[in-house]
């Protein structure tokens, strides 16, 4: 566990800064964190009497500034939830760069207004391109919740490497090295960050772009990138910005189907070793989807109270158009009136925003699609502690694992078992 961490540096800041959210948080104990400012102070003065004389104070008592470190994060981090926590009340203004974020959404939703299509249709078009979910209604939600693809609807990482990919197709002109390699990076970060904006700032794409700003940088600076120390960075900066994040919907999900992603879905594409490319692309797909749905069953199940059953034939047609889709209603929503083309583009974008919904609501119809229960939130950490325990008897082969793994699934039926009878009046 040590060695995990010492490879990860970013993993240990992290969670005492989410310590210090939960702390503050639960006990509100804002008032009494300054006394985490003089530990500091207590423990150098101390250790400097005890061990005045020795040659290599600051490495063998490296200990001490750990623990210096861990006082002063975590009093900062109660701190700043506590701002936080001030900011967020109704009577605090809206930030500039909030303000003009919303202004440039409606500006790129003006030319949505004008297709050929059903309310319902550019709802969902405005919803997958800019973030703009006001105009959709519940019924089109719960449709695609029920297909599986509700992540379609949110901005997030998905939609935030589509347009990277997109940006780094339209600068692969310029040259790979010298200037051409910086301009290109920029480029990419401002364009990539402007669309983050225009969403409004949404955790899942903020996350995202993090991840990717720091990936791409490392690839800039010729360094080793590793994936989990990234996904530790871009949380502990989201933290560091808002603590409140922590409690946010899109940034649960958005962390824990990365994390899933990351893990399962390299031992996954293992299981089966297929050298066809026809074949490859879509057992990619088909690992990615089943992955990310092993990290967040349990969460949707406690948030959502639903797990859809035909998730695993929607998610591949559906990213397919998808893929298609956002970047060529972007292109299309910041061409010009009158410019040459986007009349086919127009066309292009009406094809396929009807194609999406169709799919969407032929499956949304199909018998069993969809099945209903809800996790309260003792019951889906029991659940997520079951499939630790799964996990790492898959690791070690240690039986004692694969027991508590059992154990703690018998509980989850017994609670679902005693809820049943509590209904049938028994």
């Amino acid at each position: 566990m040590i060695k995990e961490l010492q490879i990860r540096p970013f993993a240990r800041p992290l969670l005492v800064w989410i310590a210090g959210i939960m702390l503050q948080t639960v006990f509100s104990c804002c008032t009494y964190s300054w006394v985490l400012l003089l530990l500091p102070v207590i423990i150098l003065t101390i250790a400097g009497f005890a061990l005045r004389g020795q040659e290599h104070f600051c490495y063998e008592t490296r200990w001490l500034w750990g623990a210096v470190f861990f006082s002063l994060l975590l009093s900062f981090s109660i701190q700043k939830t506590a701002y936080s926590q001030f900011e967020s009340s109704p009577e605090h203004p809206v930030s500039r760069l909030s303000c003009w974020a919303r202004e440039e959404q409606q500006r790129l939703l003006e030319p949505i207004a004008k297709l050929n299509l059903t309310d319902e249709e550019k709802s969902v078009l405005a919803t997958i391109t800019v973030g703009y979910r006001q105009a959709m209604n519940r019924e089109v939600r719960d449709r695609f919740s029920a297909t599986g693809v509700a992540h379609i609807l949110a901005v997030s990482g998905f939609h935030v490497a589509i347009v990277c990919g997109f940006l780094s197709f339209l600068l692969s002109f310029l040259p790979r090295n010298g200037l051409g390699k910086w301009l290109r990076y920029l480029l990419t970060i401002v364009l990539l960050w402007t669309f983050v904006a225009v969403t409004g700032f949404a955790a899942s794409a903020v996350r995202a772009g993090l991840m990717l700003t720091l990936f791409l940088t490392g690839l800039l600076l010729g360094k080793l990138t590793e994936r989990y120390n990234i996904l530790a960075a871009s949380a502990f900066c989201m933290l560091v910005y808002e603590p409140l994040y922590l409690f946010d919907i899109g940034f649960q999900l958005s962390y824990l189907a990365v994390f899933s992603i990351l893990y399962f879905q390299p031992r996954m594409q293992r299981l089966i070793e297929i050298r066809n490319p026809f074949l490859l692309t879509p057992w990619r797909w088909i690992t990615v989807t089943v992955s990310a749905q092993i990290g967040t069953t349990f969460l949707c199940l406690y948030y959502f109270g639903r797990f859809s059953t035909v998730f695993l034939l929607t998610n591949l047609p559906l990213t397919l158009l998808a893929t298609l889709l956002v970047p060529v209603c972007l292109v299309w929503m910041l061409l010009p009136a009158g410019f040459p083309g986007a009349e086919w583009l127009q066309v292009v974008v009406e094809w396929l925003a009807r194609r999406m919904l169709w799919i969407v609501d032929s499956f949304s119809r199909v018998p069993g699609a969809v099945f209903s229960f809800r996790f309260d939130f003792l019951t889906m950490l029991v659940a997520y502690g079951m499939l630790l325990f799964t996990l790492l008897y898959g690791r070690t082969g240690r039986s004692r694992y694969l027991f508590v793994a059992l154990s703690l699934l018998l509980i989850i039926l017994l609670v679902r078992l005693i809820g049943n009878l509590k209904l049938c009046g028994i």
